[in-house]
């Protein structure tokens, strides 16, 4: 039985008494007056109840349907914010290794400042998004993020294998001092005749420390003749750089050295006056200008 069904039943339940305490009013007035207000009050009431009965019913029924909505929006929400986690984590990658790139590269300062954001503009009416089109878009970008990612890669790849080279050239001062001697012609010290230098001499004192000039592998270390005390390394690019009439040797045959670690102690061994730090450049066999290598960048940075 439906609400209408209760409502129509009580009225004509309700309306037959009435008529039945109308005709005993002609009798008892007053009784019949107080029946019909009490009659009428209580079919008010009942039909309030059932009426508020339906209402509570329906807002239940909203209150489910609310709750699913909500519920089947925060999953999509939770979803897209998973998406959003990954692509923030593929960026700050991004970030990371173009720092890097812009730090092996040696850009500039603010040349590529990956901190700041990226100025964009447009014009024309803004539409709500459908959510098919912003999971195609950030589909989209994930594949972009991924494809720049690889090629960042071999970029670096690539710069790092250059620094490697550019770090075997010799490109600094064996020591921090001036120059006493240079290369080529010069009178010889013992004899007074014309010799060639082979090198070029800075002013040392006995025990300052001799670097490397360049990242390489020591070749020789011991004692060879005029030279006193000396250390060779092998660039492994067709330099080799020797460190000549030192006081002591610091490094063994096969020991691998960094530019700027000390291989030697300044001394005045071998044919010598003084102490100095007498040094070479041989590429390819050939002995060459230390000049040209020294408080100057690698000849193949350009």
């Amino acid at each position: 039985m439906t609400y209408q069904d209760i409502v129509n039943k009580s009225r004509g339940t309700w309306a037959s008494l009435g008529h039945r305490v109308l005709q005993a009013g002609g009798q008892r007035p007053v009784l019949a007056a107080a029946l019909l207000l009490g009659g009428g009050l209580a079919m008010g009431l009942g039909g309030g109840f059932a009426a508020n009965a339906s209402l509570r019913h329906q807002v239940a029924d909203q209150q489910v349907l609310i709750e699913s909505a909500q519920a089947d929006a925060q999953r999509e929400i939770n979803a897209l914010a998973a998406r959003l986690g990954e692509l923030q984590a593929e960026a700050n990658r991004l970030n990371a290794l173009g720092d890097r790139l812009t730090r092996i590269g040696q850009l500039q300062d603010g040349e590529f400042d990956f901190n700041e954001p990226v100025g964009v503009g447009g014009v024309g009416p803004v539409e709500d998004m459908p959510r098919s089109e912003l999971d195609e878009g950030l589909s989209e970008l994930g594949a972009q993020f991924r494809a720049s990612g690889e090629q960042l890669s071999v970029l670096e790849s690539l710069l790092f294998n250059r620094q490697l080279d550019m770090n075997a050239v010799p490109s600094r001062e064996p020591i921090q001092s001036y120059i006493t001697s240079n290369f080529g012609g010069r009178a010889d010290p013992f004899r007074g005749g014309r010799a060639f230098h082979k090198g070029i001499d800075f002013k040392a004192n006995v025990g300052d420390p001799v670097m490397a000039v360049a990242d390489g592998v020591v070749s020789f270390s011991g004692v060879r003749s005029g030279y006193g005390n000396t250390i060779e390394i092998d660039h492994g690019n067709g330099y080799v750089t020797r460190y000549a009439h030192n006081s002591r040797l610091t490094r063994k045959v096969g020991g691998l050295v960094r530019a700027g670690q000390e291989v030697a102690k300044a001394g005045s061994s071998g044919r010598s006056t003084g102490a100095h730090v007498h040094f070479e450049v041989w590429q390819n066999g050939n002995v060459v200008n230390p000049n040209k290598f020294l408080s100057q960048r690698s000849p193949l940075r350009g």
